[in-house]
């Protein structure tokens, strides 16, 4: 059979890996997918270093288009990310008939909707478990490994840079900024980590794995975003000490009222397997009602990695390709046509509407009386605490200090709930700085 011919747009850190992985394992890989697979065209604004990588095996240019152009092209992987030009070039490459490949999930997060209708419409595939978890096969594990399951909840380490620095702060006792700049020193995090470290990267990834872990729409726009930079490493240290390890989680769970979405730190008790996963892996475990919990592990980012998985999809395709569309697997894993009745069905949640436990510290005035009135104003709201730890004042604010820190362990409450009663305790006289509150998740 002809080998399927691929277009690769963009060959910096993944398209290179994917380029080598394929030379490297061709025959392997020829013989799982059973037809070859082949890079013919590679589109890169840097032509000279694009050379300089694939040589004389793929024809390179400078312009995407002209690889969408070519007839001889089945599949575009399309490796540049962001919502502008890629969103162009793959709907363009889905208008002229070609399967696509992505990495992209903030595109997919945002446009996926549209993305899929228009490949469903035009009978081709778009496949992107590379998008999420890098090398971890998440995305194939939830659209078929756990296709007889209906999923609980997912709960996912889905960015290395965060857990990253939430281990350096652990380790060493550092706070968020010192180890922001030793993460951009070593390659971790991106000279401008916004999307990192305030959660969006996370979120994007967790939107997708919502979609089609309950059958419904792409709607990162109804995530709840929360980053890392508030942290301190007294809170970690605090947690430690509880039991815990504070990790940015990326959670969507089923309840009888719609779908959770967030993304946000989390206290997880220290016996969860996710709990340690150190330094820049990632982590996702998935509860389904069958199967019950499952934990999958790798790493998240990197060339090879993720190149792993880009050319999974690639072989997915080269199996599919020429099949009936309505014999392959949906895109969301779902069937497009229930989709829309299922995110009716289960709306996402506003953020006040969550029932979650919490860790709160609350920096107060060291006197008589002051616990009394927090834990009332918490009990009045209807907020069960599970337990409360008052640290000596001289731990806190040295030698003679005359303040200390409560730290208050609740039950499950609704958020919106504990809003309230957080705005009453923040006003009393003898709270004497920003309550710090950290969500707080078993993960049974």
């Amino acid at each position: 059979m002809k080998p399927i011919q691929v277009g690769l747009l963009g060959i910096g850190t993944v398209g290179s890996g994917t380029f080598h992985v394929l030379q490297r394992n061709q025959e392997e890989i020829r013989r799982r997918a059973g037809r070859g697979i082949e890079i013919a065209m590679v589109a890169d604004l840097d032509t000279t270093r694009a050379k300089q990588i694939v040589g004389d095996a793929a024809k390179v240019v400078g312009d995407a288009r002209e690889v969408i152009a070519n007839p001889e092209i089945d599949v575009v992987v399309e490796l540049i990310g962001g919502y502008g030009i890629a969103k162009a070039l793959v709907l363009e490459a889905i208008a002229a008939g070609k399967h696509v490949v992505t990495a992209n999930k903030a595109l997919l997060a945002v446009h996926g909707t549209e993305i899929f209708k228009a490949a469903a419409e035009k009978g081709v595939m778009v496949a992107y478990e590379a998008a999420v978890a890098g090398g971890i096969p998440i995305i194939k594990a939830l659209r078929e490994g756990l296709t007889a399951n209906s999923i609980q909840w997912v709960a996912g380490i889905i960015n290395g840079t965060t857990n990253f620095i939430l281990s350096e702060m652990r380790d060493k006792g550092l706070d968020f900024d010192v180890v922001l700049k030793e993460a951009q020193r070593l390659g971790y995090a991106e000279a401008d980590p916004t999307f990192d470290i305030e959660g969006v990267d996370a979120a994007h990834k967790a939107t997708l794995m919502s979609a089609i872990a309950f059958g419904i729409p792409v709607q990162f726009d109804k995530a709840y975003v929360e980053g890392i930079t508030k942290l301190t490493s007294t809170d970690i240290k605090y947690a430690e000490q509880l039991g815990y390890r504070i990790k940015l989680l990326g959670i969507t769970k089923r309840t009888d009222k719609g779908v959770e979405l967030r993304v946000h730190p989390s206290l997880v008790p220290t016996k969860r397997l996710i709990a340690n996963v150190e330094g820049a892996m990632n982590a996702v475990v998935v509860h389904g009602d069958a199967v019950g919990t499952t934990l999958y592990y790798g790493k998240g980012a990197g060339s090879e990695p993720t190149a792993s998985a880009v050319i999974a999809d690639l072989v997915d395709i080269a199996r599919m390709d020429g099949s009936d569309p309505a014999h392959r697997v949906p895109a969301l894993a779902f069937q497009a046509n229930t989709l829309a009745a299922a995110g009716n069905e289960l709306p996402v949640l506003p953020m006040a509407d969550v029932v979650t436990s919490y860790y709160l510290r609350i920096r107060v005035a060291d006197e008589a009386g002051v616990l009394a009135k927090i834990t009332t104003l918490l009990a009045n709201a209807g907020i069960s605490i599970d337990a409360v730890i008052q640290r000596e004042a001289d731990e806190v604010g040295g030698e003679g200090s005359n303040q200390t820190d409560l730290i208050i362990l609740t039950h499950d409450t609704r958020e919106g709930d504990m809003d309230k009663a957080l705005a009453e305790i923040q006003g009393l006289p003898t709270v004497l700085a920003p309550i710090t509150r950290i969500r707080k998740e078993e993960l049974n």
